[in-house]
């Protein structure tokens, strides 16, 4: 059965750090699709971050580059196996470098927090009792 994946493709002001914040928080880097100017991060079979250089990203719009560090232009949330896994990643983000950003939500049957990375765009994460989706 195929298995629908997500690109999400970022710009980037330093690709080597980068690479290094994203190796730091335990994900892979594939190199058959990284180069000098963009790191291919594996996050799961079916999710990957593509950090461009601004000139890179450039390529692929005729848009102005949205300077995140001022500028909200995406939020990506990412699913957590549990509340740890949730504090884990986020606190692995801010010993990187990264910055912790917004409250902590906490509803019980989910909890989450978020951390912009270098370049600043946010990334939630998050983890919900399985109980609370079943239908």
């Amino acid at each position: 059965m195929y298995q629908q994946m997500i690109f999400v493709n970022l710009a980037t002001n330093d690709v080597d750090a980068s690479k290094k914040f994203f190796t730091e928080l335990g994900y892979a880097i594939n190199p058959q699709f990284s180069t000098d100017d963009c790191a291919c991060v594996v996050i799961s079979d079916t999710i990957v971050a593509m950090l461009l250089s601004k000139q890179r990203y450039a390529d692929f719009t005729k848009k102005e580059i949205a300077d995140s560090t001022k500028t909200s232009e995406t939020l990506i949330c990412l699913s957590a196996e549990s509340r740890e896994k949730v504090d884990e990643l986020v606190d692995k983000a801010i010993a990187a470098g990264g910055t912790a950003t917004g409250e902590s939500q906490d509803h019980g049957f989910m909890y989450g927090r978020a951390f912009d990375d270098l370049d600043g765009h946010t990334w939630e994460v998050m983890w919900m009792d399985p109980a609370a989706v079943q239908s």
